[in-house]
């Protein structure tokens, strides 16, 4: 789907506030798995949670992230998303686990635009709060991975510039031919 643009990084590097900036203008948008699927779990005392099961915690990820894709469908004109199926398989690699059948068979079969806008580590930015527990070395670990994982599965990963929300609006939208 080349109307499906993907943002990625490490956490704290800025894509959720593009993405919201992008909604802001008029841009349909998914929302982000890991933060959603945190509060969730701890809201129910679950257990899939990062610090406590991530190999589940990824299988989570990986059903919200399917879902996101099947609604954008239903959408017309450009989607972004913050983070998408290739994430799972970045995730299962940081954190030193075997990359199941399924989640590259889902990689397969969810296919976004090449073309993959990533957000470097940008520690002037860079906050951890009740959801975000990771540090700015497991941060820079995280932007690698994704790198290394999209560029594995045949993605061109795009490094969004850090300067300000609009200027990066400007960037991505520039790079997709929106404006």
């Amino acid at each position: 789907m080349d109307r499906f643009h993907i943002l990625t990084g490490g956490p704290g590097s800025g894509k959720s506030t593009l993405i919201d900036a992008l909604e802001q203008v008029g841009y349909a948008r998914s929302v982000e798995a890991g933060r959603g699927i945190i509060q969730q779990q701890v809201s129910i005392g679950g257990n899939a949670l990062p610090w406590i099961n991530p190999a589940a915690f990824a299988d989570l990820m990986l059903t919200w992230e399917m879902r996101s894709y099947e609604i954008a469908q239903k959408t017309a004109g450009p989607v972004f998303f913050d983070r998408g199926v290739p994430d799972i398989a970045g995730y299962l690699q940081l954190n030193d686990l075997a990359i199941p059948s399924y989640v590259e068979k889902a990689i397969e079969l969810y296919g976004y635009n090449r073309r993959v806008f990533i957000a470097p580590p940008w520690r002037e930015i860079f906050s951890q709060d009740a959801e975000r527990k990771q540090d700015f070395p497991e941060a820079v670990c995280t932007y690698e991975a994704m790198v290394s994982i999209y560029t594995k599965y045949g993605y061109q990963p795009v490094e969004i510039p850090q300067t300000t929300v609009e200027k990066r609006v400007e960037f991505v939208l520039s790079k997709i031919g929106e404006k």
